[in-house]
């Protein structure tokens, strides 16, 4: 009678994962969902450009937007850092966005919260406690929701939403934080009358041509890498959400120290503590570019290594190892800046183990 009384498992997205999937380790896992990314982009980029029932959402979201007042992008973790390039695309083109963190939104700001013209909250699982608070308490607040799971708590409390299409994922956020990002930019260029489908092709044909490629490079990456004290990713617009999202994998996958800044963050402070035993990742992309290569060769001067992720050639020596990936319209550099930390991450975790296990080693699987 016990075992009758026993709930069934409840995987992610109410998917139960194959069985060969069921037995690989959390290395294992990571790298099929990276390399997962380029055809579920894929298929987020063609289901919003032909879909009329995303279309009309995206129009919604549109027109909720006319209010005067800014625009919010709100999450937590991996969901806020694919937001940045939204609220990056919007302020590019004269329209007052922030992106901003949900727990201290939901306890310290939500007097101002009518001050906005439209929120979007961004959650992979849709039943983070804050996002779904946030839901409550909206009232009349006009609100959208980007979401990777239709059954969530979030997903029935909001009337304007519109899907991730990433499949279920177990581990690192990856292939959720990709499509968040893409759903993200087409939210904020259909509210500005802004055409991306010709941009959003180009960087979906970068980011899958270049996979393979940086991938393969994962080894030299750590060896260039072992040793650091700790690792410290730059990136400036969009690419600080890579930068972000790039510094919560490396620290959940490996364990290794890992923090994200801005380009002027960085050289206002942790810059003073160069020395030997530190490494950069940079991002040296879109207009400012010339300011990352800037940071890069003052890094090297202090004695430190850099990861120069650049669209321009840059020569290799003891202290830099560059990668070059194609240029993409701003903001998808949000996106393809991920490749270089994920074979990092990848590389780490073939060497000394992954830290986080698939989730469906934790138990029950619920998201």
């Amino acid at each position: 009678m016990e075992d009758n009384k026993k709930e069934s498992p409840r995987w992610v997205g109410g998917v139960e994962p194959a069985k060969d999937l069921l037995t690989a380790t959390g290395t294992q896992i990571l790298e099929i969902e990276c390399r997962q990314q380029p055809e579920r982009l894929g298929d987020l980029l063609q289901v919003y450009a032909t879909d009329a029932s995303i279309q009309a959402e995206l129009k919604k979201f549109h027109d909720l937007a006319t209010k005067e007042g800014p625009v919010l992008f709100v999450g937590m973790g991996a969901s806020y850092c694919s937001s940045i390039s939204g609220s990056v695309l919007l302020q590019s083109h004269g329209r007052p966005s922030f992106s901003v963190d949900a727990g201290e939104w939901l306890n310290y700001a939500t007097s101002v919260w009518g001050d906005a013209a439209l929120s979007i909250l961004l959650t992979t699982s849709g039943e983070s406690a804050e996002l779904v608070e946030l839901f409550k308490r909206a009232r009349d607040r006009a609100l959208g929701l980007i979401c990777n799971n239709p059954a969530s708590t979030c997903w029935h409390l909001a009337e304007n939403k519109l899907p991730i299409l990433a499949g279920p994922e177990y581990g690192n956020a990856t292939k959720t934080y990709t499509n968040a990002t893409a759903a993200a930019i087409i939210v904020a260029s259909e509210i500005v009358g802004r055409p991306w489908k010709q941009d959003a092709e180009r960087a979906a044909e970068v980011f899958s041509s270049h996979l393979d490629p940086i991938f393969a490079q994962r080894a030299e990456l750590e060896m260039f890498c072992r040793g650091a004290a700790n690792i410290e990713v730059v990136g400036r617009g969009a690419a600080y959400g890579g930068a972000f999202m790039s510094a919560l994998c490396i620290r959940e996958m490996s364990g290794t120290r890992a923090a994200a800044h801005t380009g002027a963050g960085f050289k206002h402070g942790p810059n003073l503590d160069v020395d030997a035993t530190h490494v950069a990742i940079i991002f040296a992309l879109g207009h400012t570019a010339e300011l990352g290569v800037k940071l890069a060769q003052e890094c090297n001067r202090r004695g430190g290594k850099v990861v120069l992720v650049s669209s321009e050639d840059h020569p290799a020596t003891e202290k830099l190892f560059p990668v070059r990936i194609a240029a993409v319209a701003e903001p998808w550099e949000g996106i393809t800046s991920l490749l270089v930390p994920q074979a990092l991450t990848l590389a780490m975790v073939e060497r000394t183990g992954c830290r986080l296990p698939p989730r469906f080693q934790y138990g029950v699987m619920e998201q």
